[in-house]
């Protein structure tokens, strides 16, 4: 039923929740798993400025050394946790806004399921904040499973 596993992470604790849930569906379907990190680029440009907006669009991710590791920690968490399982895990790095290169990563790779953690935020918190998991869901058109962090115990 599913080859292509997808699971974006960010490395935080509500990306980390959706991680076992992944890992053990990929290994009951003997599905590959993708683990993808983005890196916002509005938020590199609110926080590091323009300059650095400029160096990652031209492809020197790699010189940023800090961005670099966290994204390296963040998929690797999820290598480590499918490693146990026997889980084949491709892991990858793009640019740009996360829900719109989530849902493109899937349609490019054929991904069968997105599995995502929420912060089960609401009202203001949510109006304010927004949230990367509602936008993919609205994004795209392939199955999604939410892992809601608050009901992960």
């Amino acid at each position: 039923m599913y080859e292509n596993i997808l699971i974006p992470t960010d490395g935080s604790d509500t990306a980390n929740v959706a991680v076992a849930h992944a890992v053990d569906l990929a290994a009951t379907y003997g599905a590959r798993l993708h683990a993808l990190y983005v890196v916002d680029i509005d938020a590199v440009n609110f926080g590091l400025g323009t300059e650095q907006v400029d160096r990652i669009t031209q492809g020197n991710f790699g010189e940023m050394t800090e961005l670099q590791e966290k994204a390296d920690k963040a998929t690797g968490a999820v290598a480590a946790a499918a490693a146990d399982h026997d889980v084949e895990v491709h892991e990858e790095v793009r640019v740009g806004a996360p829900h719109d290169v989530i849902a493109e990563y899937a349609d490019s790779k054929d991904i069968d399921l997105v599995v995502m953690g929420s912060h089960g935020r609401s009202g203001v918190k949510r109006a304010l904040l927004g949230s990367v998991t509602e936008r993919v869901l609205r994004t795209t058109h392939r199955p999604v499973l939410v892992i809601d962090e608050r009901g992960d115990d």
